[in-house]
């Protein structure tokens, strides 16, 4: 199932947004100039130099060794194919674990929960790492199920992958260390270890984070992260239902079953597990967001997917002529907020603008990017779909020189023609030369609009 949805985003072939773009650029690059960066903290792209690849760069390195083993190049499809391939397993083995630890009927129906999931397909088809660090996630459940098993050499499966998914994106580590916490729950003293190896799994992800303050990154590049307060919870839970009601009214429904019902044996360690997975990484980002703005929801998707098991659990828990048609509710209304979120469009149309621009641009027309956050995928499409119109492209802070005639592409906030504030002094620059917008077009996107002008 994820691979049929997924598979069906990609083949919409929407263009690269502002991240998977820069995913995109920095990819590519030798290994030892991404380690670099990494090290310097200085930017590989030339109009982004105050942003290098920092806390990504482990994903940046596993996509590199992707397009290299597979031959792919760094578009659309080669890039997000990694991400399907990574949510495919990612399904599977979490689908053995829970399997593994309340009985197959459980771990098949939290699989497909997962799978149609709007929030896990979407991201199994970005060229981002939130696949990767569900995948590691995953495998931290499945060691962790082994261990619950009486194999204490899976507490080495649990500290890897726990790293694994620090390394993918450090918001995924805050599972790990739930899930230790869930096993001194269920085991006392004797899940010691498993703390062990959730806070040495730690270390990986706090080097990244000690280069990134050694070489003054830190935590620049956060700056648009908006304050949500106390609505984490909320924003999670709507997240996870791709802002469709009737999916959040079963899930929350089922879930609710599923914490609550007298499940008995190795199914209520479950329960105590999947409550803790999502639980503590939620309360821990709603008690940070109090102290300053972090919450993003697709950071918390390694969290969210325990709400795939509660559901399991409930669904399974119902009288038995009950229970397949409630796992054909939820699955419905799962495919339908899937569908419906894959027809929206495109993140935002970058690679669209571009061709707009091309079909009527004439040589020596300077086609400028208004802010160096607007030139990622003005230059990247133009060097790849339309390298004719290249050398009249104007990146940051290049100036834009005299012409009757100026092209610019900028973004914008969905239903708004640009954003004044940041396009000011280029508006005032073209202005004071006698120009004037003759035509304007705005493509829309589900993130953000993108504006092509034709001054003249």
């Amino acid at each position: 199932m994820v691979a049929v949805l997924g598979g069906w985003l990609i083949a919409r072939g929407h263009g690269l947004w502002y991240d998977e773009l820069y995913t995109a650029e920095v990819a590519p690059l030798p290994l030892g100039r991404l380690l670099r960066a990494l090290v310097s903290g200085e930017g590989t792209i030339p109009y982004l130099r105050d942003a290098p690849p920092s806390y990504n760069a482990p994903y940046y390195a596993v996509a590199h060794l992707w397009l290299a083993v597979t031959g792919l190049g760094p578009t659309e499809v080669g890039l997000r194919l990694l991400s399907l391939v990574a949510s495919i397993a990612a399904v599977a083995v979490l689908t053995r674990a829970v399997g593994r630890m309340a009985g197959w009927r459980v771990g098949l129906t939290a699989g497909l929960v997962l799978a149609v999931n709007p929030f896990v397909v979407r991201f199994s088809a970005e060229a981002r790492g939130y696949a990767l660090a569900l995948l590691a996630v995953a495998l931290v459940v499945l060691g962790l199920a082994r261990w619950l098993d009486g194999t204490p050499r899976s507490v080495l499966l649990f500290g890897l992958a726990g790293a694994a998914a620090g390394l993918a994106h450090w918001f995924a580590l805050l599972v790990p260390l739930a899930l230790a916490v869930a096993a001194v729950v269920l085991r006392g003293r004797r899940a010691l270890p498993l703390v062990g190896a959730a806070v040495l799994a730690c270390l990986p992800a706090g080097g990244l984070v000690g280069i990134a303050l050694a070489n003054g990154v830190g935590a620049s590049g956060a700056e648009w992260i908006a304050d949500v307060g106390l609505a984490v919870p909320w924003l999670t839970l709507r997240a996870w239902a791709g802002g469709h009601l009737p999916l959040l009214v079963v899930t929350v429904m089922a879930a609710a079953i599923g914490v609550v019902s007298g499940v008995r044996g190795r199914g209520r360690d479950l329960r105590v597990i999947a409550a803790v997975w999502v639980g503590l990484p939620v309360v821990a980002v709603t008690v940070l967001e109090v102290v300053r703005p972090v919450f993003v929801a697709r950071y918390l998707l390694p969290a969210a997917a325990g709400l795939a098991v509660l559901v399991a659990l409930g669904i399974t828990r119902l009288p038995g002529p009950y229970s397949a048609p409630a796992l054909a509710v939820v699955l419905a209304a799962s495919g339908w907020a899937t569908v419906a979120g894959g027809r929206a469009g495109p993140v935002e149309d970058g690679r669209g603008a571009v061709a707009v621009v091309a079909a009527t641009h004439r040589p020596g027309e300077p086609v400028v990017a208004a802010a160096r956050w607007d030139a990622l995928s003005l230059d990247h499409y133009t060097r790849r779909d339309h390298p004719a119109m290249a050398p009249d492209l104007v990146l940051p802070p290049a100036t834009v020189p005299a012409a009757p005639r100026v092209w610019v592409v900028r973004r914008g906030r969905p239903g708004v023609k640009g954003d004044p504030a940041k396009l000011a002094a280029l508006d005032a620059d073209l202005i004071a030369r006698g120009l004037r917008v003759a035509h304007e077009q705005t493509l829309p996107g589900r993130s953000a609009d993108v504006v092509v002008q034709r001054w003249e």
